[in-house]
């Protein structure tokens, strides 16, 4: 029997009661298929329940098949290595003794001559060229991702299961990822924002609040029916609309025209000459005409209302992120910051950066890219003044903001309303909620507290904190700003940054993201190796 995953009526509730998912089913054969929707919607939950590290509330997940699994949190032991990763160290230590001609003849009997370059290979197949006795430590975070994917690789699953692969790769990585999956001939379910990296699926899934469908094909595929049915929906609603508002106005033009009869009969009956039998006939017809007009209206108006809701049904009704952000009224001609021939490192002879200089002028946008371990985030805390140069000199000469990838600028003890009010000490309540309502933390929503919100509410909590204030920073520092946002907000922040007027720095490895707000040139970093 070939591979699969089938999941039937499956449902889901999180611990507060709220429902992610309800008879749910999918299926999935030899096929890569990309998990998409807001974030918080249920996709890395519906990971966990295909792997098993949840179990159903109800229903059913099969697996038929061998599942290798990829998290988002890559564990690191202090004092690992790569082959104990691989859970290869006992065995690399057989074949070391066996080519020593020091191997016992059990040994002997269950040596892998072919593991090393097995290994080998896997590594190469996620552009991770490093030896196996590569301590886990020495790698950056990237690295290790890599590493932990060339692991499933060499365990030749069925199925690969891939939580934001590309999360925290430089351009290489991310790169290294998309062509193993666009090779990869069996099974694959990867969660993602990548729009790169789903450009390659055969078939793509978004969960919503109204449960999960499939469309096949790519990214663009998805995108490009997504907004035909989205078009075909709006206009069965507008329609429906209109017939809940002519049902309106034909009771209203009954109800008027059975008042003006009966003011008619009232003017003959004031005239008298009409039996008062008759008179009470004719009060009756009236009052009884009256009643089943409305009723009839009633039951019209109810049908199309009902009809409405149907066809409001297929449509999320979701308030997407509004980023609107004022002018901060930015000099085109202004130096905005100025890094000359600056050296910095954190061990003594062994500089990270070498006599970097460069500047930013009037409201340009710089990305700083490079591999992993080139340096980015240490120019960022040069530059924020976390670390000192060894020599040379960094002047910002505006206002700024930096949101790091931990959005460190919160106060992670108090609530999104009040970081807002101490960011932003001139805005009055009315403001402060406003502001925040445009970035979907409305009311309660903008008193939960900063340590409680995942990546992705955690990230949006500082951007309505620094730029929705009435005068935003001039220079806008941002650390991989899409590493934990759906693709909807990070197409809201691109379409917010673009409006921007002040000066942009951006470290970033999310290609289409620079190019989409207009990046306007790159600074390229190379790794600096000790003399």
């Amino acid at each position: 029997m070939s591979a699969s995953i089938t999941i039937s009526n499956l449902s889901w509730s999180t611990p507060d009661g709220r429902t992610l998912f309800s008879n749910l089913d999918l299926g999935f054969g030899a096929e890569r298929a990309g998990f998409v929707g807001r974030n918080g919607i249920g996709k890395s939950t519906l990971l966990k329940l295909i792997s098993g590290d949840l179990t159903s509330q109800s229903g059913k997940v099969s697996v038929n098949g061998n599942l290798g699994i990829l998290r988002q949190a890559v564990e690191v032991s202090p004092d690992g290595t790569i082959a104990d990763l691989f859970g290869a160290t006992e065995n690399l230590a057989i074949l070391r003794r066996a080519e020593a001609g020091e191997a016992t003849g059990e040994e002997l009997a269950v040596v892998d001559w072919t593991l090393e370059p097995r290994i080998a290979g896997a590594l190469g197949r996620v552009g991770l060229n490093t030896e196996h006795e590569t301590p886990l430590a020495a790698l950056s975070g990237g690295q290790r991702t890599r590493a932990s994917l060339a692991v499933l690789v060499f365990s030749e699953p069925d199925f690969l299961l891939l939580d934001e692969p590309t999360n925290n790769l430089d351009r290489n990585g991310r790169r290294a990822v998309i062509d193993l999956l666009a090779g990869w001939r069996v099974g694959a379910i990867v969660v993602s924002h990548d729009r790169e990296l789903l450009e390659i699926m055969d078939t793509i899934v978004e969960l919503t609040s109204l449960g999960a469908t499939r469309y096949g094909g790519n990214w663009s595929h998805y995108r490009e029916r997504k907004a035909l049915e989205l078009a075909a929906a709006q206009h069965d609603v507008a329609g429906a609309e209109r017939r809940v508002a002519e049902v309106a106005r034909g009771a209203q033009a009954t109800a008027e025209r059975q008042a003006r009869r009966d003011q008619a009969g009232r003017r003959k009956s004031a005239k008298g000459g009409m039996p008062r039998i008759a008179l009470g006939g004719l009060k009756d017809r009236s009052e009884g005409t009256s009643g089943e007009n409305a009723r009839l209206a009633e039951r019209r108006r109810a049908q199309a209302i009902e009809a409405a809701a149907a066809a409001r049904e297929p449509i999320e009704i979701l308030q997407p992120l509004s980023v609107v952000i004022p002018s901060t009224g930015l000099s085109a001609n202004k130096t905005v910051l100025k890094v000359d021939a600056v050296t910095a490192g954190y061990e003594p002879d062994w500089p990270i950066i070498r006599d970097l200089s460069f500047a930013v002028t009037g409201p340009e946008r710089l990305a700083v890219s490079g591999p992993n371990g080139c340096g980015k985030t240490t120019l960022l805390a040069i530059i924020t003044g976390k670390l000192q140069p060894w020599s040379g000199a960094v002047r910002i000469m505006v206002d700024y903001a930096m949101l790091d990838q931990r959005v460190s600028l919160l106060d992670p003890s108090i609530s999104i309303r009040d970081n807002f009010r101490r960011i932003n000490p001139q805005a009055n309540e009315n403001a402060c909620r406003a502001a925040l309502a445009r970035f979907m933390f409305r009311a309660d929503a903008a008193l939960q507290v900063v340590s409680s919100l995942s990546g992705g509410q955690l990230l949006r909590a500082g951007l309505a904190c620094v730029l929705a204030g009435s005068t935003p920073p001039s220079l806008l520092i941002l650390d991989e700003p899409t590493n934990h946002l759906d693709i909807d907000s990070i197409e809201a922040v691109e379409a917010g940054l673009r409006s921007y007027d002040g000066a942009l720095l951006i470290v970033s490895h999310d290609e289409a993201f620079l190019e989409n707000i207009g990046t306007s040139r790159s600074l390229e970093l190379s790794p600096e190796k000790p003399d």
